[in-house]
């Protein structure tokens, strides 16, 4: 793929704060198919994989996946009890955004063009944990592990890489007291580094933002 050839890119979450940074970011140079679970040009729930695959059969080719969509419960260590995943405090961040991203990747493995690229979302919480986050920190943990891992193993060329953001200026009014002494940044700056997972040439990667 040329550097100055257009990319048609599925960006998931695209109703976000940051999914609206993202388009933004890259809507001018590619073609943009926005996706979410109640907006866009197609709905998905990344928690379901039966509406991962459908998500990527509605899409048609594609060149790029973005995510930035995926939940997580913050509470604090004592509210956590012995439990099965679906009965579980962290069962919500290991359904959707733990799994959710992997199964995007794996259905994305399957359907992008070669030499596409994957881009899956983290946070600062993977190497900065907070009180209320443990669910955060390990779902973070485990799918920039997973990135890592499935980098050496994908075929056609295929890259991957994850952002990992820490919070953003915008988002400090709710999320403000989770995160005192924190430095925030403006989510355009994310937005940035899924521009250099995408048009860029590494894989495996994290990138800091």
């Amino acid at each position: 793929m040329s550097e100055n050839e257009r990319m048609r890119i599925l960006v998931v979450g695209a109703s976000g704060t940051l999914g609206r940074a993202i388009v933004s970011e890259l809507g001018g140079r590619h073609d943009i198919i926005a996706a979410g679970s109640k907006s866009g040009d197609i709905r998905i729930d990344i928690a379901d994989p039966a509406s991962i695959v459908a998500a990527f059969a509605a899409a048609g080719p594609l060149d790029a996946v973005a995510c930035a969509a995926g939940a997580v419960n913050f509470a604090p260590l004592s509210a956590f009890a012995p439990a099965g995943v679906a009965g579980s405090l962290y069962g919500l961040g290991l359904a959707n955004k733990l799994m959710g991203q992997v199964n995007l990747a794996l259905a994305a493995r399957d359907a992008l063009r070669d030499g596409g690229s994957i881009t899956l979302i983290t946070g600062i919480l993977a190497d900065q944990p907070i009180a209320q986050g443990s669910s955060a920190s390990m779902v973070n943990g485990a799918i920039e592990a997973f990135a890592r891992a499935a980098a050496i193993e994908l075929p056609r060329g295929l890259r991957i890489n994850v952002v990992s953001p820490t919070v953003f200026v915008e988002s400090m009014e709710g999320y403000g007291p989770f995160f005192r002494g924190f430095e925030p940044v403006p989510v355009a700056k994310a937005a940035l580094a899924f521009s250099r997972s995408i048009e860029g040439r590494q894989t495996g990667q994290i990138y800091r933002v």
